[in-house]
């Protein structure tokens, strides 16, 4: 009896399935129209970080109105030069000199109020100090969850067509793209889906090339601004200048690790091999934390990500959170004592010697190159 009835139970769930008549909706040509998405700009003493545009090229990966947001004082003149970016039909910008250090507790209920005027679907910012402490503030302020660290946005020709049912349509909330993220330092890759109203995102700049700032004319318009009273008083700040290219932009790469065993090492040996190829310098967490160079040089999972042309390395094991920053790197050349260093599995090129010996060698073969 128990049978017959379980038996009569599918019989009657497979008709009900098989009468709904599924509508097809393609992942991105029905849902493009409606997208609406604002990308943070970042600026810093009256300069557009060019970096930042990374959240305008992933915005055109989406489809739909892209309208970019510059905050600070004198911002008119940034505005007007991020407007020149091909694809944004806007800029917001907001003159007040309170948000030139980009303090997140005052720069998150700003953009939250413009957020919420203009009715964006997408929120996207760079995955850099400025986006990882601004867009965590702004998903708690509009109570939704954000997608983290995205490399990739999947396009309609990678996507399966989404088959639902007339009944399960939400349309005030359609669906989601769907973004892709690596975790557990690049080990695994995620692809996630957000059912929430508003998607807030942080996009890695070395997956996203920067748009170039030439074929726009997009439109000025002033944000509102709360001015609401920020409960942080910026002090001071003590950079590292340096006349060599930026790191997280610079198209070569030469990093030293603990191999280098001491600051005076590594302040004999990079340097020098540096400006023999015109690089910028890095370092791995462990010549960091060890004191060999400041910290504003580390690539990794805890420092910058990075994709150059060339990333020259020496000292460096290989451990997977350095890894995760520097894997994207088109060209990976390691030198290091140990044939059996993780760094060697992922190099294109390999010099297995004592670097005290290899990197002053080398240096000398560049200069003469």
């Amino acid at each position: 009896m128990l049978v017959t009835a379980r038996h009569t139970a599918l019989r009657q769930v497979r008709s009900q399935l098989r009468s709904a008549r599924p509508t097809v909706i393609p992942h991105y040509t029905a849902l493009a129209r409606l997208l609406s998405t604002l990308a943070i700009l970042e600026q810093r003493e009256g300069k557009l970080n060019m970096s930042s545009l990374a959240a305008v090229t992933a915005a055109q990966k989406l489809g739909g109105s892209i309208t970019a947001f510059v905050a600070g004082s004198g911002i008119k003149g940034v505005a007007e030069e991020a407007g020149k970016a091909k694809g944004i039909e806007k800029v917001i910008y907001v003159e007040n000199e309170a948000y030139d250090r980009g303090l997140a507790e005052n720069f998150a209920p700003l953009l939250v109020e413009n957020i919420k005027k203009n009715e964006f679907t997408h929120i996207l910012a760079g995955h850099s100090a400025f986006g990882k402490n601004l867009m965590p503030r702004v998903a708690a302020l509009l109570d939704t969850q954000m997608v983290s660290d995205i490399t990739e946005i999947k396009s309609e020709d990678s996507m399966a067509l989404h088959i639902v049912t007339h009944s399960s349509i939400d349309k005030a909330n359609p669906l989601s793209p769907a973004f892709v993220r690596p975790i557990y330092a690049g080990n695994a890759i995620l692809t996630v889906q957000s059912s929430d109203p508003i998607k807030i995102i942080t996009v890695r700049g070395t997956a996203f090339s920067g748009t170039a700032l030439e074929g726009g004319s997009a439109e000025l318009i002033e944000g509102v601004d709360p001015k609401v009273e920020c409960p942080t008083t910026w002090v001071s700040e003590d950079l590292a200048k340096s006349d060599r290219p930026d790191l997280a932009t610079a198209s070569r790469v030469v990093s030293g690790g603990r191999g280098l065993k001491s600051k005076e090492e590594f302040d004999r040996l990079m340097p020098p091999l540096a400006d023999s190829l015109g690089a910028a310098i890095g370092a791995s967490r462990a010549a960091v934390d060890s004191g060999f160079a400041d910290n504003s040089l580390q690539v990794g999972q805890t420092g910058k990500n990075v994709a150059p042309q060339l990333y020259l390395c020496a000292g460096i094991s290989g451990a997977i959170q350095h890894l995760a920053g520097m894997k994207d790197s088109k060209v990976i050349a390691a030198i290091n004592k140990d044939a059996d260093a993780p760094i060697f599995q992922v190099a294109d090129v390999g010099l297995v010697g004592d670097l005290f010996e290899k990197v002053p060698e080398l240096t000398e073969k560049l200069k003469k190159a």
